[in-house]
């Protein structure tokens, strides 16, 4: 059995193909290993009651994940995930290479993930190449669910939103400056909590404030991001993640200004990113 997930700082899409039947597909909060430590991750899997009966069955985890861009922290995930599958080959990779297996196959172009944080790399068909990007939430991740959040919630407290806005934001989530303060730097995960507020644009998007702030921000991960590349413009741009699915046409009007071919855009990846794996692991075996 072979089982597949794509983790990002929120939340995890795992995917494992059985024998007789359709795949088994579950949901777990994200394994960020910059967040959570290995005996977290171990913790949250032995809580999956799903996967536990085929646990001694699994024999390969191809793990893509947000904050697996390092040996240190992939060895994190395979450790905790080593104690939960302990006769499993184990894989762990990022989440933006996983991206492009779902998105380019064996094709060459852009990937890039806009979700809770936000990263591009260039996948050759092979390999994704390296980026000078990927920052974090902290000094990157332009256009991300965190970078949205952070500026509704600096435009709410210093009160440069819209009246009619400031009272919505106000009524749904009665947040004031303490608060925000110990979500931010006191408590774990301050870039999923940042980017929960992204909530709050789907329900407003068709007011002016809203748009040109989804606008503005495509606009800066575009240019910080894509143009930077030579050759952008000979292959397709490729997004996954829930901000550019959902904000979709903002993303293609600010895209068609700036010349970027856009490719495919998913809310996630794990469906196509599961057939690529299955596919290229059964054609090994074959061989």
């Amino acid at each position: 059995m072979i089982l597949v997930a794509d983790s990002g700082s929120s939340s995890s899409d795992w995917m494992l193909n059985l024998p007789d039947s359709a795949p088994l597909s579950f949901n777990t909060k994200g394994l960020n290993p910059f967040f959570v430590n290995e005996k977290e991750i171990a913790r949250v899997m032995q809580e999956v009651p799903e996967i536990l009966p085929y646990a001694s069955e699994i024999h390969e985890v191809y793990f893509f994940g947000a904050g697996c861009v390092t040996p240190d922290r992939r060895e994190i995930v395979s450790n905790a995930l080593t104690e939960i599958f302990p006769t499993a080959f184990i894989a762990v990779e990022s989440d933006i290479l996983g991206c492009a297996y779902a998105t380019c196959g064996q094709n060459k172009g852009y990937v890039c993930t806009i979700g809770t944080g936000s990263d591009i790399g260039y996948y050759d068909g092979e390999e994704l190449h390296p980026s000078l990007h990927g920052v974090g939430y902290v000094l990157g991740d332009e256009a991300s669910g965190a970078w949205f959040g952070r500026r509704l919630i600096i435009d709410f407290l210093y009160e440069k939103m819209p009246k009619d806005l400031q009272k919505k934001f106000s009524e749904k989530y009665r947040v004031n400056k303490d608060i925000v303060i110990k979500n931010v730097y006191q408590k774990d995960r301050p870039n999923a909590y940042l980017a929960s507020f992204a909530e709050f644009m789907a329900e407003n998007r068709l007011h002016p404030y809203i748009d040109t702030l989804l606008k503005n921000g495509f606009d800066e991960f575009i240019r910080t991001h894509v143009i930077t590349y030579p050759d952008f413009w000979e292959y397709k741009v490729n997004f996954v993640g829930g901000i550019a699915y959902h904000f979709d046409l903002q993303l293609r009007e600010v895209c068609e200004v700036l010349g970027v071919r856009v490719g495919s855009i998913l809310s996630n990846p794990i469906e196509q990113l599961f057939h690529f794996v299955v596919e290229r692991e059964t054609k090994l075996i074959l061989k």
